[in-house]
């Protein structure tokens, strides 16, 4: 593999593990982040020392300023971007939908509604062949949320997803003679920090002994279907919505 690759919330998780692989695969990448500045830059390290290249660029990708400035900070060090993943996500507390706050819902739109349509704006400006672009492939990682609803405890958690899948399904055909893919990475249960700040370990267990593989996925395992999407191989894949989750299809009880 070789290009620019851009993978936002990437400081943690199934975002830098995205990273490291990318790197480690060929691509120049920028560890895109909103304020763990230190797990960044270690990304980063993780990246040179394989022989990559590699940048943390700071911003919240729900703010039109810090993507439009991260975008051009990637055009100015690594040249334009010809594979983006749209991973950054927001982890609201738990609430039904007769308690959520206003602005748990508002940040929780603004990174994965407002943060992959923004993103996926500025990209496509670098990747459609009427642009000057040589084409391209998005990945946007949602949740099996938007299939169950997450009742009880996540509503507006399940309905930025339910966006963003729908948002992956119609870009994909807008975008289709463009020489530009898109598809969707659902990953089931994986202990990233991402399910350390919901304060969601407490049903590892329960997860685990309904999963019929009987564990929890791991943060490479998503990256490797992700960079594959990304990838030459899957060139006559668009429009999918990848459920990587062991062959979990339903959801945990939140009273359980």
């Amino acid at each position: 593999m070789s290009g620019v690759l851009i993978v936002t919330g990437a400081s943690t998780g199934i975002g830098a593990a995205t990273a490291r692989v990318g790197g480690e695969r060929g691509y120049d990448v920028c560890v895109n982040y909103r304020s763990r500045t230190a797990e960044a830059e270690a990304v980063v390290a993780h990246i040179e020392k394989s022989g990559g290249k590699a940048i943390a660029v700071k911003g919240d990708v729900g703010n039109e300023d810090d993507v439009l400035a991260m975008f051009e900070t990637v055009d100015r060090e690594l040249g334009p971007v010809t594979a983006l993943v749209n991973n950054a996500g927001f982890v609201p507390g738990r609430a039904t939908a007769d308690e959520v706050s206003a602005a748990d819902v508002k940040v929780t739109m603004d990174t994965k509604v407002m943060g992959s349509i923004l993103c996926s704006r500025e990209a496509l400006k670098r990747m459609m062949p009427k642009h000057g672009g040589e084409g391209g492939a998005i990945v946007n990682v949602t949740s099996p949320a938007s299939n169950h609803g997450a009742p009880g405890y996540w509503i507006h958690y399940a309905a930025s997803n339910g966006a963003a899948d729908t948002f992956t399904i119609g870009l994909s055909k807008e975008v289709a003679t463009e020489k530009v893919r898109v598809n969707a990475v659902r990953p089931g249960f994986v202990i990233t920090n991402f399910n350390v700040n919901a304060n969601w370990l407490d049903r590892t267990e329960k997860y685990v002994a309904q999963n019929p593989e009987v564990r929890d996925g791991k943060p490479e395992e998503i990256a490797d279907t992700i960079l594959w999407l990304l990838s030459d191989e899957a060139s006559y894949v668009s429009g999918a919505i990848v459920d990587v989750t062991g062959g979990f299809s339903g959801m945990i009880n939140p009273k359980d």
